[in-house]
């Protein structure tokens, strides 16, 4: 049997190194993918030839829908396989390439003069990393790299288009750094007040609770406790559980003011502690000058509200404006890949994952959108909830008044559209809208609507369907895609938010705000879940929109204006300004639990 298997093995591998042999090596380069810069970039000049630039080839997998089955199989609270999360080699065996992509990749590398010994690949060898010079890249890639600025001072080096020999099409999907000119953005909100923590114990109501009258002007731990039902909730699992807060444009959590943090709303915590993994150079600054204001928020609700489940923050790099010269390497500017490379790799990942940052959908191509977008399907896959803000930009992209702006798309037509932001279009991901005010009502910059890229998941059918049955005939015809995935899955509360930033307590707020305190709130229930014996929650989405309606604060009062429109409309049931609703804990708990 075994001689049997070896030959049929050998038979296969000459079969693949055969066929590779037929293909016909017409080197001749074709266009792979070509862009017209976003509004507001305008060239400068050529890229230093000697700078270095680091290139990520993604190769098509073999067997992405497979995983895509798994994660949802796994997701699903009525399936068989409902919380059988899958290891790094059980997602390795679906996004594998094929073994003729991986040797037609490999020669092509080595016509050029790079060997094995330059690249680092990813545990499934479906991605290649290698740095070359400038000069080295163009010509490989029958490009031209510029500097490219922005109106607000940023600058990247990027080609508006690559080319590949034809036969390599069907096997690398996509070379970045190339047509990407994202800007990421955070979605921190500064207020100038710096308010007093109020010591009223009045209250004011909140359907089924009672909430600190204090609340109405600065949100603390304790208004979120009582506004989410989870007051009394005491950690049991946390030797086993974990959550994480992404940072990215350099930014830090300071140790210190989340130590004046706790002092301040949490007395009974003992010395704040939290692990900081830098990810390419990011240094980890820890003096109170360095604090970042978006790090700071997020690190501080979700590692209070969770305490003292154990927190990790991840600080990446890509920090605009960036100045190019002749003796500085070419960044990447790519955060999103840096840390889903680092991540992925892991074999512990904390089981809940907060990022408040986002770009407008259509500045990031498509290409690189999807595969990013398959990559947080893997985290799904591995039992993470991943959590990303929805954006404050309304149905617009939040940079000027929603009555004034323009919203064109981003191609040659140049036809007015709402613009959805990603990541939080991704169908892998739980987007979270904004609330604000007691009783709650949606905040304008709530970032809701429909995904341009990516089509309406299953899971989304009848709840969206349900809304778009409510909107007039004709409302916004033209504006939005009636069949795209629909965002916000779910909202919390996001003004007023009193934090510590550089020793100073000040008040913050955005969707920035609201997707850390639905984490902190995910990751109780995780350990709740990890106590009873169970394992995590991961991708929740499924689980949401079957089970989990009722256990959500209907938000039915507000709209997110944007591109001189009204907006979408908060109503009874899912809707895109706050999604499901806010979170009721104890509700969740028994839907999840």
């Amino acid at each position: 049997m075994k001689l049997f298997l070896l030959s049929l093995y050998l038979l296969t591998a000459i079969s693949f190194a055969v066929a590779a042999d037929l293909v016909p090596r017409n080197l001749t380069l074709q266009v792979k993918e070509d862009v017209k810069p976003p509004r507001g970039w305008a060239r400068l000049r050529r890229a230093h030839p000697s700078g270095n630039i680091r290139l990520r080839i993604a190769l098509y997998q073999q067997d992405f829908a497979g995983l895509e089955n798994s994660l949802y199989n796994i997701s699903d609270p009525d399936h068989a396989h409902y919380g059988a999360h899958l290891s790094i080699e059980d997602i390795a065996k679906f996004v594998a390439p094929h073994p003729m992509t991986l040797t037609l990749v490999d020669e092509w590398l080595a016509s050029h003069g790079i060997n094995e010994s330059d690249i680092v690949r990813s545990p499934a060898k479906d991605w290649i990393t290698l740095t070359l010079p400038v000069s080295r890249a163009e010509r490989i890639l029958g490009t031209e790299y510029y500097q490219w600025q922005h109106t607000d001072g940023d600058i990247l080096v990027r080609a508006t288009a690559y080319s590949l020999p034809q036969y390599l099409h069907g096997h690398i999907e996509l070379i970045q750094p190339t047509t990407m000119f994202r800007r990421t953005k955070h979605r921190a909100r500064l207020y100038p007040e710096e308010l007093e923590v109020a010591d009223s114990v009045t209250t004011v109501n909140q359907p089924n609770k009672r909430v600190d009258y204090s609340c109405q002007n600065a949100i603390t731990l304790r208004c979120i406790m009582q506004l989410y039902n989870a007051v009394g909730y005491k950690p049991r699992a946390t030797k086993k559980n974990g959550i994480g807060i992404t940072g990215f444009l350099g930014q830090n959590a300071n140790a210190k003011d989340l130590n004046s943090f706790y002092h301040e709303q949490l007395p009974g915590a003992k010395q704040a502690e939290f692990k900081s993994i830098s990810v390419y150079g990011t240094v980890n600054n820890q003096s109170v000058a360095a604090a970042g204001e978006e790090a700071n928020l997020d690190t501080q609700f979700a590692f209070g509200i969770s305490y003292p489940t154990p927190g990790t923050f991840w600080s990446t790099g890509g920090t605009p404006p960036w100045l190019p010269d002749d003796h500085t390497p070419t960044d990447s500017n790519e955060p999103y890949l840096d840390w889903l490379d680092l991540v992925l790799r892991s074999k512990h990942i904390p089981q809940t994952i907060s990022t408040s940052y986002a770009d407008d959908e259509q500045t990031v191509p498509f290409t690189y959108a999807d595969r990013v977008c398959k990559l947080f399907a893997e985290l799904g896959s591995r039992g993470v909830s991943v959590i990303f803000a929805s954006g404050d930009g309304g149905v617009g992209d939040g940079n000027s008044d929603p009555s004034t702006q323009q919203c064109d798309t981003n191609d040659r037509k140049h036809s007015r559209s709402f613009l959805p932001g990603f990541p939080a279009s991704c169908p892998y991901v739980t987007a979270v809208g904004g609330t604000t005010g007691i009783p709650e009502v949606a905040a304008t910059f709530s970032g809701g609507g429909f995904s341009d890229y990516f089509p309406r998941p299953a899971y989304q059918d009848q709840a969206v369907n349900s809304y778009l049955g409510k909107l007039r005939h004709g409302t916004y015809d033209g504006l939005f895609n009636h069949l795209g995935r629909a965002i916000p899955d779910v909202s919390a509360q996001s003004r007023k938010f009193q934090i510590v930033w550089q020793g100073k307590r000040i008040t913050i707020g955005g969707t920035s705000a609201a997707a850390p305190t639905f984490a902190g709130l995910v990751a109780l229930l995780n350990d709740a879940r990890l106590a009873a014996g169970r394992p995590t929650l991961g991708f929740l989405n499924p689980l949401l929109y079957k089970q989990g309606e009722h256990a959500f604060n209907d938000i039915v009062k507000g709209m997110n204006p944007g591109c001189g429109t009204p907006g979408f409309n908060a109503t009874t049931g899912w809707d895109p300004v706050t999604g499901l609703g806010t979170p009721d804990f104890k509700k969740l708990l028994k839907v999840c639990v």
